[in-house]
């Protein structure tokens, strides 16, 4: 596994110097699809560029799991496939050590948290336990209600947590209600836990709104900012993702703090995944393409990485002993 880099932590900002990074913002959604279009139409990877990507790309899923039918018998599948993502024997083909490769958390329910924390500790797993929280999906709850939620979470050992934020406070311009709400959740969090802030950019209305919305997160002290809960009509887009990483920019010129970023909901292919780290790539650069910066919420995606990948090594590799792996 490659080292990676220090990352300068965000520790927020007082809101008086967040609010003139909300001025004069106006982003025009076909220019931005426009953008992204010619971006993409572009030659793709080698086989081998595509393999190591997609490598890198696992270690940065959080592999998840919200269904209201969830049980400790599916969480503990859920906790084994997260410590061991790939076919150990094709990780070793590829140079890779298993022991040592694993997805970047799990993410559940908070009902759910013991279980994986039981599991992955009988496993050996040093895979990271993540929770919803924050009355997810649609955070229509009291804040003193969402602020216990989180604390429950913390106690369980949760390490990371993903809070939504009320939609109505983007919506009806209060920004500093935000501000004030998601800094209350971090501050719940507690040192040493990660927090991850869906703002739910499908349902806020406009760009400028999601740009406004993730300003405000990060100046709260978020440590990742997150399309979406996977709940919405309109999930994890790449003009959201676009406008959301240019306030990941503005925000680390402006303090010097690193946020990550997280795209969640549809995501499920590897040409979904590959669109990502290219738009992580170009407009962050490649520091944002490891899990201590980027994350990808997907249930679904695991299973065609994995088929490529093998794919990709038997077309490039045609006599070896994989052909046996299916």
């Amino acid at each position: 596994m490659e080292k990676l880099e220090e990352i300068h932590r965000n520790f927020g900002i007082d809101f008086d110097v967040c609010r003139p990074m909300l001025d004069d913002v106006s982003i025009n959604l076909p220019a931005v699809e426009e953008i992204i279009s010619n971006q993409f139409s572009r030659r793709g990877k080698d086989k081998l560029s595509q393999i190591a990507s997609l490598l890198r790309a696992v270690t940065c899923i959080d592999l998840t799991t919200l269904c209201s039918d969830d049980t400790e018998c599916n969480t503990q599948r859920l906790c084994y496939k997260a410590e061991n993502p790939i076919e150990p024997e094709l990780l070793k083909h590829l140079g890779v050590n298993p022991e040592e490769f694993h997805v970047g958390a799990v993410c559940v329910y908070p009902a759910r948290i013991q279980d994986c924390v039981k599991t992955l500790k009988c496993l050996k797993s040093t895979v990271p336990v993540a929770s919803v929280a924050a009355g997810f999906p649609s955070a229509q709850y009291h804040l003193n209600t969402k602020l216990q939620e989180i604390k429950c979470c913390v106690k369980d050992c949760a390490k990371e947590i993903d809070i939504v934020i009320s939609r109505n406070l983007v919506i009806e311009g209060e920004w500093e209600g935000l501000y004030n709400e998601v800094k209350a959740m971090k501050k719940a969090c507690g040192s040493g836990v990660t927090l991850k802030t869906i703002i739910a950019a499908g349902e806020l209305g406009s760009l400028d709104n999601v740009y406004k919305a993730s300003i405000v997160c990060m100046a709260a002290g978020s440590d990742f900012i997150k399309t979406s809960t996977g709940k919405e009509s309109v999930n994890a887009t790449l003009p959201i993702g676009r406008t959301m990483v240019h306030a990941i920019k503005a925000y680390y010129l402006e303090t010097g703090y690193e946020v990550g970023f997280k795209p969640a909901g549809g995501i499920r292919t590897v040409k979904d995944v590959l669109m990502w780290q290219a738009l992580m790539k170009k407009e962050l650069g490649s520091k944002w393409l490891y899990p201590n910066l980027f994350r990808i919420g997907a249930s679904g995606l695991l299973g065609d990485i994995e088929h490529n990948i093998f794919l990709n090594v038997c077309g490039y590799f045609p006599s070896n002993r994989f052909f046996r792996f299916h």
